[in-house]
């Protein structure tokens, strides 16, 4: 079990992780070794997610979703595949620790009066000094 937070815990077993050849340093070793991780993690059918989290973590997910619902992290940072794995887990994991948190609804609020009249007063100042910036009438 990875524990999310301390009532959210994953199940190991709904990761899928998968090795492939990665881009970028590892001198002779970069055409032979799979060192890049690919992490898959299904969230619409996750049973150690509760609904609204997945929900949040699907629209916080964005382009590392696939039209499925699984979340696919590529991780190749590091040269070697350990540290690559850590890296993708780390990943999965703050993503869904940020979709825990139930947004706080926005109150709709108005402008005082006293604001108002300060935004009228600051417009008219302006527009005067921009008046007086017109050109010179000779004699």
């Amino acid at each position: 079990m990875i524990e999310i937070t301390d009532e959210i815990a994953l199940d190991e077993s709904e990761i899928e992780e998968t090795f492939i050849r990665s881009s970028g340093p590892g001198g002779q070793n970069v055409n032979k070794v799979s060192s890049a991780v690919q992490l898959r993690f299904d969230a619409r059918r996750s049973r150690s997610l509760p609904d609204d989290v997945a929900v949040r973590l699907m629209r916080l997910a964005g382009a590392k979703l696939t039209q499925d619902g699984i979340i696919v992290i590529t991780a190749q940072r590091h040269r070697d595949q350990a540290r690559n794995r850590a890296d993708a887990l780390e990943r999965l994991v703050e993503l869904i620790r940020a979709a825990v948190p139930k947004p706080v609804p926005r109150r709709p609020t108005r402008p005082t009066k006293a604001s108002k009249e300060k935004r009228l007063s600051e417009k008219a100042r302006r527009s005067g000094v921009k008046a007086m910036r017109g050109g010179v009438v000779s004699d």
